[in-house]
């Protein structure tokens, strides 16, 4: 056979090995383990080039099998690599090489054949294929997934039930607001909304829901439930029949509600891309928690626990956890903590304890990795952001 039909030409960039002497070549860089020569001649074949390397593979003994396959996620072919994996009892291998080539679906069901539910109804979730999500994470009892799925899914309503049951007032309240007017729970969802909201001290934004409730929806206007409501909120006020009345003519004129939780977290830094969607959904996420005076937020040298967003009360922070100590600052309402370890691991690098009673956000970093492998638009931009303030503050200490 001439040097162009079966060699590489002088110059010309490509290989053209013929299918069984590139077949060879590649199985005997495997069986030598060099793997990085057989991922480059790989990647430098022609597609069907490839496609017969792999069918043969599939038809090899195990142990060249797996060869190939670390090959081929060396050469970043991970769909070629998982369907080589498949169906030969590596399921969570070919679970994960399939989530990397973007194969949601397949890589769902890997996951599950694996016995890895929770991360084949993450799989399923990133696919699209939230109601599969929501009955994995049904049976699993992850009632927190479960809200997250039901608020995608727009069945608002019953997420807030979850999130009821959970105790998490904040993200109930964040999900009764998806409930539209024509929702025959309407009514209901906006009086739990404003007693939650008045149970956390929004009065005027517990008003400025109901308001805007009996000016949008006839259902609303004609419900004893809400004037009822309505006349409890304005004695919790102080104010009269006749401001109530005031209150109605003028319904969305209510002055702004004092600040929460969601425009603490809104405001950090590497979330400052995210769209609504995405803000609302790792608002949801966060748990609102109080900490005693004198209590430990954060422990010098211990790995991270999560974020912490301020709302009420103010922490101080130390070089460590020894009495004499350097105190290095006071931090109050929108300060945060602990960001970095929602993204890298590594020991936290101060001591931080409450200087006052304080009330404060979390989100954990094992609800922040589901967040990520479910929303990734939204991981992309806090990651790509994260590198930039990081680099920020290398340059700032290297000046």
């Amino acid at each position: 056979m001439s040097e162009s039909a079966g060699g590489q030409g002088e110059g010309s960039g490509r290989l053209r090995t013929p299918v069984e002497g590139a077949l060879r070549a590649v199985q005997s860089l495997v069986a030598l383990e060099d793997t990085d020569r057989a991922a480059q001649l790989y990647e430098e074949l022609g597609d069907a080039q490839r496609e017969r390397i792999r069918h043969e593979a599939e038809q090899g003994p195990a142990k060249e099998r797996r060869g190939f396959v670390e090959v081929l996620r060396r050469a970043r072919d991970f769909l070629g690599a998982a369907r080589l994996m498949d169906g030969h009892g590596e399921d969570a291998t070919a679970a994960d090489l399939y989530f990397q080539s973007g194969r949601y679906m397949a890589a769902a069901e890997s996951y599950l054949r694996a016995g890895d539910a929770l991360r084949a109804a993450a799989a399923f979730e990133r696919g699209g294929a939230l109601e599969r999500a929501l009955a994995v994470y049904q049976e699993l009892g992850a009632r927190d997934a479960m809200a997250q799925c039901l608020v995608r899914l727009e069945r608002p309503f019953e997420a807030a039930e979850l999130y009821r049951e959970l105790g998490q007032a904040h993200a109930e309240v964040e999900a009764l607001g998806g409930v539209r007017p024509e929702d025959p729970r309407f009514v209901d969802a906006i009086l739990r909304t404003c007693q939650l909201l008045d149970a956390e001290g929004f009065t005027h934004r517990a008003l400025a829901v109901l308001a805007d409730a009996v000016s949008s929806s006839e259902a609303a206007r004609g419900a004893p439930a809400l004037v009822t409501e309505k006349a409890r909120l304005l004695r919790r006020m102080g104010m009269e029949a006749e401001a109530e009345a005031m209150l109605i003519r003028r319904a969305g004129g209510v002055s702004a509600p004092a600040a929460n939780g969601y425009r603490f977290l809104k405001a950090i830094p590497i979330f400052g891309e995210l769209s609504l969607e995405d803000m609302k959904d790792l608002y949801r996420l966060a748990r609102q928690v109080i900490i005693a005076p004198g209590a430990v937020l954060l422990e010098k040298g211990a790995p991270g626990v999560g974020l912490f967003v301020l709302m009420d009360g103010s922490v101080d922070v130390f070089s460590g956890s020894e009495e004499d100590a350097r105190h290095l600052n006071t931090l109050g309402p929108g300060a945060y903590l602990g960001e970095i370890s929602l993204v890298q691991d590594g020991p936290v690098s101060a001591h931080v304890r409450a200087r006052t009673s304080v009330r404060a956000l979390r989100i954990s970093r094992t609800d922040f990795e589901r967040y990520v492998d479910t929303h990734e638009a939204a991981a992309l931009r806090i990651y790509r952001l994260f590198t930039q303030n990081l680099a920020g503050r290398v340059r700032a200490l290297s000046t």
